[in-house]
């Protein structure tokens, strides 16, 4: 008999963990009825955190996706009318993707979503372990030498 893996049981509770926050999500935007995918929610926001209009390539890097994905996405979501395409003002040959008043009202609701998704995944825990947690994530997310260097910061 095997001695049981802590780090393989909570690598799995993470990942349940994600797919219940998808899941979630997933339903909050249907009920929203938005019409808009979570991958299209995640390149609106990440399109959102731009100063002005990027290329296709710089949201592919930064979504971390091929570039075939983002077209992908940005197709859909300029047929709904949340983004456009536009020539950038120094070749015309480049073109950026731009969100309209659409999608900036888009923005509103997915943001409304995801705060009553996170409500609801929460609601189990008190103020002070959703402290720990925000903590505990922070770590996770940043990598361990972040705190050091916020510490030394």
């Amino acid at each position: 008999m095997t001695a049981p893996d802590p780090d393989g049981l909570l690598a799995e509770q993470l990942l349940r963990l994600t797919r219940r926050v998808h899941r979630i999500q997933k339903r909050h935007l249907e009920h929203r009825d938005l019409g808009i995918t979570p991958a299209q929610s995640r390149l609106l926001r990440t399109l959102a955190h731009y100063g002005s209009p990027p290329r296709m390539a710089d949201l592919a890097e930064r979504l971390e996706v091929v570039p075939r994905a983002v077209t992908t996405l940005v197709d859909g979501l300029e047929a709904a009318g949340k983004v456009r395409r536009v020539p950038d003002p120094a070749n015309r040959r480049v073109i950026r993707i731009k969100l309209t008043n659409d999608g900036r009202a888009a923005l509103r609701e997915l943001h409304g979503a995801r705060r009553s998704a996170a409500e609801e995944i929460l609601a189990p825990l008190t103020g002070e372990q959703r402290a720990v947690l925000g903590g505990l994530l922070d770590t996770l997310i940043d990598g361990p030498d972040a705190g050091e260097c916020r510490r030394t910061a």
